[in-house]
Protein backbone atom coordinates (compact mmCIF):
# COMPACT_ATOMS: atom_id res chain seq x y z
CA UNK A 1 0.00 0.00 0.00
CA UNK A 2 3.08 2.15 0.02
CA UNK A 3 2.40 3.87 -3.27
CA UNK A 4 -1.16 4.81 -4.06
CA UNK A 5 -1.91 5.61 -7.68
CA UNK A 6 -4.44 8.37 -8.15
CA UNK A 7 -5.27 7.71 -11.80
CA UNK A 8 -7.45 4.60 -11.30
CA UNK A 9 -9.41 6.42 -8.59
CA UNK A 10 -10.14 9.37 -10.87
CA UNK A 11 -11.20 6.92 -13.58
CA UNK A 12 -13.81 5.54 -11.20
CA UNK A 13 -12.12 2.25 -10.35
CA UNK A 14 -14.01 0.81 -7.39
CA UNK A 15 -11.05 -1.07 -5.92
CA UNK A 16 -8.90 2.04 -5.96
CA UNK A 17 -11.70 3.94 -4.26
CA UNK A 18 -12.14 1.27 -1.58
CA UNK A 19 -8.39 1.28 -0.98
CA UNK A 20 -8.29 5.06 -0.61
CA UNK A 21 -11.18 4.97 1.88
CA UNK A 22 -9.38 2.31 3.90
CA UNK A 23 -6.34 4.59 4.12
CA UNK A 24 -8.54 7.50 5.22
CA UNK A 25 -10.22 5.40 7.91
CA UNK A 26 -6.95 3.91 9.16
CA UNK A 27 -5.53 5.02 12.48
CA UNK A 28 -1.91 4.27 11.60
CA UNK A 29 0.25 7.36 11.29
CA UNK A 30 1.85 6.41 7.99
CA UNK A 31 -1.59 5.72 6.50
CA UNK A 32 -2.82 9.05 7.79
CA UNK A 33 0.00 10.85 6.00
CA UNK A 34 -0.83 9.01 2.79
CA UNK A 35 -4.52 9.74 3.21
CA UNK A 36 -3.76 13.43 3.68
CA UNK A 37 -1.75 13.47 0.45
CA UNK A 38 -4.53 11.69 -1.46
CA UNK A 39 -7.17 14.08 -0.14
CA UNK A 40 -5.13 17.10 -1.19
CA UNK A 41 -4.86 15.69 -4.70
CA UNK A 42 -8.54 14.78 -5.07
CA UNK A 43 -9.94 18.07 -3.74
CA UNK A 44 -9.94 19.80 -7.15
CA UNK A 45 -11.89 16.85 -8.57
CA UNK A 46 -14.54 16.80 -5.84
CA UNK A 47 -17.71 18.75 -5.16
CA UNK A 48 -19.64 17.81 -8.29
CA UNK A 49 -22.21 15.54 -6.76
CA UNK A 50 -25.44 16.02 -4.87
CA UNK A 51 -25.11 14.78 -1.29
CA UNK A 52 -28.22 13.40 0.33
CA UNK A 53 -28.55 12.40 3.97
CA UNK A 54 -31.15 9.76 4.78
CA UNK A 55 -32.37 8.86 8.23
CA UNK A 56 -35.50 7.32 9.62
CA UNK A 57 -37.15 5.54 12.50
CA UNK A 58 -36.17 1.87 12.95
CA UNK A 59 -38.22 -0.48 10.78
CA UNK A 60 -39.07 2.21 8.26
CA UNK A 61 -37.43 0.26 5.44
CA UNK A 62 -34.38 2.44 4.96
CA UNK A 63 -32.32 -0.19 3.18
CA UNK A 64 -35.21 -1.09 0.86
CA UNK A 65 -35.74 2.58 0.09
CA UNK A 66 -32.06 3.18 -0.62
CA UNK A 67 -31.88 0.13 -2.84
CA UNK A 68 -34.97 1.11 -4.88
CA UNK A 69 -33.82 4.73 -5.07
CA UNK A 70 -30.31 3.70 -6.07
CA UNK A 71 -31.55 1.37 -8.80
CA UNK A 72 -33.84 4.12 -10.11
CA UNK A 73 -30.93 6.58 -10.26
CA UNK A 74 -28.76 4.08 -12.10
CA UNK A 75 -31.54 3.71 -14.67
CA UNK A 76 -31.37 7.49 -15.07
CA UNK A 77 -27.69 7.14 -15.97
CA UNK A 78 -26.31 8.21 -12.60
CA UNK A 79 -23.51 6.66 -10.59
CA UNK A 80 -24.45 6.26 -6.95
CA UNK A 81 -22.32 5.92 -3.83
CA UNK A 82 -23.96 4.76 -0.62
CA UNK A 83 -22.16 5.43 2.62
CA UNK A 84 -23.96 3.43 5.24
CA UNK A 85 -22.83 4.30 8.70
CA UNK A 86 -23.08 1.08 10.68
CA UNK A 87 -23.46 0.92 14.42
CA UNK A 88 -20.14 -0.35 15.77
CA UNK A 89 -20.04 -3.27 18.10
CA UNK A 90 -18.90 -1.64 21.35
CA UNK A 91 -17.04 -4.81 22.30
CA UNK A 92 -14.93 -5.67 19.28
CA UNK A 93 -15.15 -2.21 17.73
CA UNK A 94 -15.89 -3.63 14.30
CA UNK A 95 -19.04 -2.68 12.45
CA UNK A 96 -21.94 -5.04 12.00
CA UNK A 97 -21.92 -5.10 8.22
CA UNK A 98 -25.57 -5.75 7.58
CA UNK A 99 -26.09 -3.26 4.78
CA UNK A 100 -24.19 -5.00 2.04
CA UNK A 101 -26.35 -8.08 2.52
CA UNK A 102 -29.54 -6.07 2.61
CA UNK A 103 -28.95 -4.29 -0.70
CA UNK A 104 -28.30 -7.35 -2.77
CA UNK A 105 -29.49 -6.16 -6.15
CA UNK A 106 -27.82 -2.78 -5.86
CA UNK A 107 -24.47 -4.12 -4.70
CA UNK A 108 -24.19 -6.17 -7.88
CA UNK A 109 -24.37 -3.08 -10.08
CA UNK A 110 -21.22 -1.68 -11.57
CA UNK A 111 -22.54 1.92 -11.19
CA UNK A 112 -23.10 1.58 -7.46
CA UNK A 113 -20.60 1.72 -4.65
CA UNK A 114 -21.70 0.67 -1.17
CA UNK A 115 -19.44 1.31 1.75
CA UNK A 116 -20.39 0.53 5.33
CA UNK A 117 -18.26 2.48 7.81
CA UNK A 118 -18.21 1.82 11.52
CA UNK A 119 -19.46 4.80 13.52
CA UNK A 120 -16.95 3.95 16.28
CA UNK A 121 -18.77 5.89 18.89
CA UNK A 122 -18.60 9.07 16.82
CA UNK A 123 -21.60 11.12 17.77
CA UNK A 124 -24.03 12.12 15.10
CA UNK A 125 -24.38 8.63 13.79
CA UNK A 126 -21.72 9.49 11.26
CA UNK A 127 -18.35 7.91 10.97
CA UNK A 128 -15.71 10.54 11.59
CA UNK A 129 -14.28 10.00 8.16
CA UNK A 130 -17.57 10.25 6.26
CA UNK A 131 -16.71 13.69 4.90
CA UNK A 132 -13.38 12.55 3.53
CA UNK A 133 -15.02 9.46 2.06
CA UNK A 134 -17.55 11.68 0.29
CA UNK A 135 -14.76 13.68 -1.35
CA UNK A 136 -13.12 10.48 -2.59
CA UNK A 137 -16.42 9.22 -4.05
CA UNK A 138 -16.92 12.53 -5.83
CA UNK A 139 -13.42 12.38 -7.28
CA UNK A 140 -14.20 8.87 -8.52
CA UNK A 141 -17.09 10.32 -10.50
CA UNK A 142 -20.16 9.42 -8.43
CA UNK A 143 -23.02 11.84 -9.15
CA UNK A 144 -25.23 11.09 -6.17
CA UNK A 145 -23.96 10.31 -2.69
CA UNK A 146 -26.38 8.89 -0.16
CA UNK A 147 -25.33 8.99 3.47
CA UNK A 148 -27.45 6.65 5.54
CA UNK A 149 -27.32 7.17 9.29
CA UNK A 150 -27.65 4.88 12.25
CA UNK A 151 -31.14 6.01 13.19
CA UNK A 152 -33.05 8.92 14.61
CA UNK A 153 -30.90 10.22 17.43
CA UNK A 154 -30.19 13.52 19.09
CA UNK A 155 -27.11 14.03 17.02
CA UNK A 156 -28.42 13.63 13.52
CA UNK A 157 -27.54 17.26 12.98
CA UNK A 158 -24.04 16.14 12.12
CA UNK A 159 -25.24 14.41 8.99
CA UNK A 160 -27.38 17.39 8.10
CA UNK A 161 -24.19 19.41 8.47
CA UNK A 162 -22.41 17.57 5.67
CA UNK A 163 -25.08 17.00 3.03
CA UNK A 164 -26.97 19.23 0.62
CA UNK A 165 -30.34 17.68 1.33
CA UNK A 166 -31.59 15.90 4.44
CA UNK A 167 -34.44 13.41 4.14
CA UNK A 168 -36.31 11.72 6.97
CA UNK A 169 -38.20 8.50 6.24
CA UNK A 170 -41.40 7.90 8.19
CA UNK A 171 -43.99 5.17 8.61
CA UNK A 172 -47.69 5.57 7.80
CA UNK A 173 -49.87 6.26 10.80
CA UNK A 174 -47.17 8.03 12.70
CA UNK A 175 -49.25 10.87 14.07
CA UNK A 176 -47.92 10.10 17.53
CA UNK A 177 -44.43 9.75 16.17
CA UNK A 178 -44.36 13.50 15.82
CA UNK A 179 -44.09 13.64 19.59
CA UNK A 180 -41.41 10.97 19.63
CA UNK A 181 -39.28 12.50 16.95
CA UNK A 182 -37.25 15.38 18.21
CA UNK A 183 -38.40 18.75 17.02
CA UNK A 184 -34.77 19.37 16.09
CA UNK A 185 -34.86 16.65 13.47
CA UNK A 186 -38.06 18.04 12.01
CA UNK A 187 -36.33 21.39 11.71
CA UNK A 188 -33.40 19.81 9.92
CA UNK A 189 -35.50 17.85 7.44
CA UNK A 190 -35.72 19.17 3.89
CA UNK A 191 -38.29 16.48 3.20
CA UNK A 192 -40.31 13.87 5.05
CA UNK A 193 -40.96 10.77 2.98
CA UNK A 194 -43.57 8.34 4.23
CA UNK A 195 -42.54 4.89 3.08
CA UNK A 196 -44.63 1.70 2.87
CA UNK A 197 -47.55 3.61 1.33
CA UNK A 198 -48.99 0.61 -0.47
CA UNK A 199 -51.89 -1.81 -0.09
CA UNK A 200 -53.89 -1.28 3.09
CA UNK A 201 -51.55 1.41 4.35
CA UNK A 202 -52.12 3.75 1.44
CA UNK A 203 -55.00 5.74 2.93
CA UNK A 204 -53.28 5.86 6.27
CA UNK A 205 -50.15 7.18 4.58
CA UNK A 206 -52.12 9.98 2.92
CA UNK A 207 -53.68 10.91 6.22
CA UNK A 208 -50.26 10.90 7.88
CA UNK A 209 -48.98 13.10 5.09
CA UNK A 210 -51.63 15.73 5.85
CA UNK A 211 -50.75 15.64 9.55
CA UNK A 212 -47.05 16.08 8.89
CA UNK A 213 -47.65 18.80 6.33
CA UNK A 214 -49.53 20.92 8.84
CA UNK A 215 -46.93 20.18 11.51
CA UNK A 216 -44.12 21.25 9.17
CA UNK A 217 -45.90 24.50 8.42
CA UNK A 218 -45.71 25.46 12.08
CA UNK A 219 -41.93 25.32 12.01
CA UNK A 220 -40.18 28.41 10.72
CA UNK A 221 -37.82 27.69 7.89
CA UNK A 222 -35.13 30.16 7.10
CA UNK A 223 -34.25 29.27 3.55
CA UNK A 224 -35.74 29.46 0.07
CA UNK A 225 -37.02 25.91 0.35
CA UNK A 226 -40.27 24.78 1.94
CA UNK A 227 -39.81 21.22 3.18
CA UNK A 228 -42.08 18.78 1.39
CA UNK A 229 -43.94 15.78 2.69
CA UNK A 230 -44.35 12.87 0.26
CA UNK A 231 -45.46 9.26 0.23
CA UNK A 232 -43.78 6.36 -1.55
CA UNK A 233 -43.48 2.61 -1.55
CA UNK A 234 -39.89 1.43 -1.92
CA UNK A 235 -41.01 -2.17 -2.17
CA UNK A 236 -43.42 -1.53 -5.05
CA UNK A 237 -41.25 1.22 -6.61
CA UNK A 238 -44.17 3.68 -6.32
CA UNK A 239 -43.31 7.40 -6.35
CA UNK A 240 -39.56 6.84 -6.22
CA UNK A 241 -39.30 9.00 -9.36
CA UNK A 242 -41.26 11.76 -7.60
CA UNK A 243 -38.76 11.77 -4.73
CA UNK A 244 -35.92 12.27 -7.22
CA UNK A 245 -37.97 14.93 -9.02
CA UNK A 246 -38.25 16.83 -5.75
CA UNK A 247 -34.47 16.61 -5.24
CA UNK A 248 -33.86 17.95 -8.72
CA UNK A 249 -36.23 20.88 -7.97
CA UNK A 250 -34.31 21.57 -4.80
CA UNK A 251 -30.99 21.43 -6.61
CA UNK A 252 -31.99 23.98 -9.24
CA UNK A 253 -33.64 26.32 -6.75
CA UNK A 254 -30.55 26.17 -4.55
CA UNK A 255 -28.33 26.90 -7.54
CA UNK A 256 -30.42 29.93 -8.49
CA UNK A 257 -30.33 31.30 -4.97
CA UNK A 258 -26.59 30.70 -4.70
CA UNK A 259 -27.51 28.75 -1.58
CA UNK A 260 -25.57 25.70 -2.64
CA UNK A 261 -22.14 27.27 -2.57
CA UNK A 262 -22.92 29.20 0.60
CA UNK A 263 -24.05 26.05 2.40
CA UNK A 264 -21.01 24.07 1.35
CA UNK A 265 -18.63 26.87 2.30
CA UNK A 266 -20.24 26.98 5.74
CA UNK A 267 -19.97 23.20 6.04
CA UNK A 268 -16.28 23.27 5.12
CA UNK A 269 -15.66 25.82 7.84
CA UNK A 270 -17.42 23.61 10.40
CA UNK A 271 -15.43 20.65 9.18
CA UNK A 272 -12.18 22.52 9.66
CA UNK A 273 -13.18 23.40 13.22
CA UNK A 274 -13.99 19.78 13.90
CA UNK A 275 -10.58 18.65 12.63
CA UNK A 276 -8.87 21.26 14.77
CA UNK A 277 -10.80 20.00 17.81
CA UNK A 278 -9.79 16.43 17.09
Amino acid sequence: MSSFKLEPLLQGNRRALAKAITLVESKLDRHREQAQAILEQVLPHSGNSIRIGITGVPGVGKSTFIESFGLYLIEQGKRVAILAVDPSSPIAGGSILGDKTRMEELSRREQAFIRPSPSEGALGGVAQKTRETMLLCEAAGYDVILVETVGVGQSEYQVAGMVDFFMVLMLPGGGDELQGIKKGIMELADALVINKADGDSENLANLTRQQYTSAMNLLRHTSFWTPRVMTCSALKMINIDAVWGMLVDYYYMAQEEGAFQAKRARQNKDWMRQLVNE
